[in-house]
């Protein structure tokens, strides 16, 4: 028994070295990615209840931040929109396959998706905008008829401007053409996110971020979160992580309003980790609600899409023969909040710059390798 009762403290011994030169070792390749000179700033959160990991780190070159300073989103906000529509899924508000005319003015609707001369307006559904197979073209990102900048270089060239949604809409149907009949194929857009944005509004009276907060931050205690330029968090009263397009600070720009449904969420790494496990733990949508967000279809190489939520097959994306896989979202602005379940590990953080999304993507998986 003696010899057990000692084999049992070298064990425990052994695992408590291996974690710590494990975490030596993400937060040194997390400190040679901050050494980049193009990043400014850095967020890190790796946690596993299972496994005994929380490694948290956070570091900026200008300013002093902690792991508690609210960040930047971007795009990670399309979980929480789907989830929104999801909660109103269960409670009997709406069903994915609904027709979003029943929940639209005809100010909004009217010729919204016209291709070749037909109107197939009527025609998409909310799983359509959910999963970016609707056709319609992203005010964002994509390019106009007219060859005017689309609303992503109009960010620096009007910072003061307030964007409703309805002139976010207006400008992608009046500029723009939308790319395919709906369901017949994939393109990613905000356009939908904010018709959804709109339709949560609508249907349950009380505004997006309201909404958020009532259905998602309290009951999960994600006192950290809130909606960019609408409303505030609970209780952190720490200011933003700036962020940066090339050299450019867009944090504290009013025309960021134009990232609304689709990436206006600000939160930490606790607050989004604390969301994607409850997701996951079917606390905040139903079993069946979840599954059916997670119908996939393909995005591209190693990437398939489902209702607002991501799945990456990293061995595919690598041309590794890792069988590791991601699921969450990620963002513009080198944001990311995964789950990998073959490692039972949620990882999330931010490097804060729009440049650097590729680098998170290979930094995330670096760091589940070790």
């Amino acid at each position: 028994m003696k010899h057990l009762f000692l084999g049992l403290i070298f064990l425990v011994g052994l695992s408590a070295i291996a974690q710590q030169t494990t975490e030596t070792t993400i937060k040194q390749r997390f400190k040679t990615e901050l050494e980049k000179e193009n990043i400014k700033s850095g967020i890190l959160h790796v946690y596993s209840e299972s496994r005994g990991i929380n490694i948290q780190i956070a570091e900026s070159k200008e300013d002093s931040i902690s792991i508690d300073h609210p960040f930047y989103t971007a795009s990670i906000t399309k979980l929480f929109t789907a989830t929104a529509i999801g909660i109103l899924k269960d409670n009997d508000k709406l069903k994915f396959e609904d027709k979003i005319a029943q929940y639209l003015p005809d100010s909004l609707m009217n010729n919204l998706h016209i291709l070749d001369g037909k109107d197939y307006s009527q025609d998409l559904t909310i799983a359509h905008l959910l999963q970016h197979t609707s056709g319609l073209p992203d005010y964002f990102t994509d390019s106009t008829n007219d060859e005017s900048p689309n609303i992503i270089n109009q960010l620096l060239m009007n910072p003061n401007k307030s964007w409703s949604a309805e002139e976010m809409i207006q400008f992608s149907n009046e500029r723009m053409t939308p790319h395919f009949v709906p369901g017949e194929s994939y393109h990613y857009t905000d356009t939908e996110y904010v018709l959804l944005a709109l339709i949560i509004e609508n249907v349950s009276g009380l505004s997006l971020d309201e909404f958020f907060k009532q259905h998602i931050f309290q009951p999960l205690n994600m006192h950290s979160s809130y909606v960019n330029l609408k409303s505030s968090s609970i209780k952190n009263k720490l200011p933003i992580v700036k962020f940066y397009a090339s050299q450019y600070e867009l944090s504290s720009l009013k025309s960021l309003s134009a990232d609304w449904g689709g990436g206006g969420l600000v939160a930490t790494t606790h607050d989004l980790i604390a969301f994607l496990k409850a997701f996951n733990n079917d606390d905040i949508v139903k079993k069946d609600t979840r599954l059916a967000m997670q119908n996939w279809t393909n995005e591209t190489k190693g990437m398939d899409y489902g209702f607002g939520i991501r799945l990456v097959s990293l061995g595919e994306l690598t041309n590794t023969d890792t069988n590791l896989q991601l699921i969450g979202h990620s963002g513009s602005t080198a944001s990311f909040l995964w789950y990998c379940p073959q490692l039972d590990i949620y990882i999330s953080g931010s490097l804060n710059q729009l440049e650097a999304s590729k680098s998170a993507m290979i930094l995330v998986y670096e760091i589940l390798k070790y």
